[in-house]
């Protein structure tokens, strides 16, 4: 695996050696168990897999490298870098600019551009309409591009669909940054739709057996599916691909669905005729961070914190995972962790920040699984760990306890 150069302050004393740690005993990483760090009064359980993956290290690097190489150059992002608020807040004060935000609104002018100016590409990728408008800029798209290699890895998968007369199902949120540069990749591919869960799916399989019109499907899927798509005839073949940090497992329950579905319309001796079964193409850094998340989860602990980007996909996903065993809270810094009572954290249900006093039970050792999504920097998850412990007087130090782990064979 590619070693980056990504700047230090992202880099941590505690979660790294962890890490490395981890990746010397397991190289494998056949051991999904977590990690207890033990001080006492408060133990954490740390998971085999968590925070940055390949494609945002790649797109940190390339950034950062790019202000480094060109500080008399006007310097532009599509949008946000990673769903992760400090990263992008770091660029931000080292003067890139971000034309979009990540619903696509605009935030410049596109004629503002000119031709010498810097546009880097997120490591979400984009799509080809945008593509196309900084071409007729003078921009080469390509130049600064951090779409992960994952995602591009999506959409070679939708071409090959496409060329064999196949229909293109997405799994994805269709406002998601990746998904709409998916799309936009896909539908030039052959007609594309995007379905954002399990309970959509149902619907596109009752119109399939023609138990819902095709005004049902237009209405249902409005802005989800491609130009001229008619779904009478298009859903005769399927491939199904998807936005590479939604949750594996409902990836494949949408995938089943959708097979079982072909099969009692066509029958199974013509299964491979109207249904192509491809691997999943999440990519590897999502299904090692879910897997070893359900794998810190057999852990016994009172609550779980997730740190990450609110509008992070990955990241939601371990929160809803977390969420179906104990109390979880989502913070996006150490900070919103206001005291030994109170903390700040963001609520998938309502979509707003909420507090909740006395947080950490009275006992006599209290237990908590820590974990992050890919795009939050392990030194943020180091500031959380200190920053609980620092609320047990007389627990065991950190260096101690990370000494003794690191020693023991």
């Amino acid at each position: 695996m590619k070693k980056f150069e990504i700047p230090s302050f992202y880099r941590s004393t505690i979660i790294s050696k962890i890490k490395q740690y981890r990746n010397l005993k397991d190289p494998r990483k056949k051991d999904l168990s977590p990690i207890a760090l033990d001080f006492g009064s408060v133990r954490f359980f740390i998971p085999r897999h968590f925070g940055f993956c390949y494609g945002v290290e790649n797109a940190i690097e390339i950034s950062y490298k790019t202000i480094e190489n060109n500080p008399d150059k006007r310097i532009f992002l599509l949008s946000e870098m990673i769903h992760n608020p400090g990263v992008n807040a770091d660029l931000q004060n080292r003067g890139i600019k971000f034309l979009m935000d990540t619903a696509g609104n605009i935030l410049m002018d596109w004629h503002e551009l000119k031709k010498d100016d810097i546009v880097i590409i997120p490591a979400f990728g984009t799509t080809l309409e945008i593509q196309q408008k900084l071409d007729e800029i003078g921009i080469n798209p390509y130049k600064y591009n951090t779409t992960c290699p994952f995602v591009e890895k999506v959409w070679n998968r939708s071409s090959q669909l496409g060329q064999e007369d196949f229909t293109i199902v997405i799994h994805g949120t269709h406002y998601h940054e990746e998904t709409r540069a998916t799309f936009s990749h896909s539908k030039t591919h052959g007609p594309s739709l995007i379905v954002r869960n399990i309970e959509e799916t149902k619907f596109l399989a009752e119109v399939i057996l023609g138990e819902k019109s095709r005004e049902d499907f237009y209405s249902f899927f409005d802005g989800k599916y491609s130009d001229g798509f008619d779904p009478v005839r298009d859903l005769e073949k399927i491939g199904v691909v998807n936005q590479t940090t939604m949750l594996a497992t409902e990836t494949q329950e949408i995938s089943d669905l959708l097979k079982t579905v072909l099969i009692k319309k066509y029958g199974m001796q013509n299964l491979s005729l109207h249904f192509a079964d491809i691997r999943d193409t999440l990519c590897y850094a999502t299904y090692d961070n879910q897997e070893a998340t359900y794998g810190l989860l057999e852990s016994p602990a009172d609550f779980a914190i997730v740190v990450g980007g609110y509008n992070s996909s990955n990241t939601s996903h371990i929160v809803e995972l977390c969420e179906e065993k104990l109390q979880t809270y989502f913070i996006s810094s150490a900070e919103k962790i206001i005291s030994k009572n109170s903390i700040k954290h963001f609520d998938l249900h309502s979509h707003k920040e909420i507090l909740t006093e006395n947080f950490i039970p009275v006992k006599e050792k209290v237990n908590i699984l820590l974990t992050s999504g890919a795009s939050c920097p392990d030194s943020v998850v180091d500031q959380v760990l200190n920053r609980i412990h620092s609320f047990f007087n007389g627990g065991i130090k950190v260096e101690e306890v990370l000494n003794n782990l690191l020693m023991a064979k």
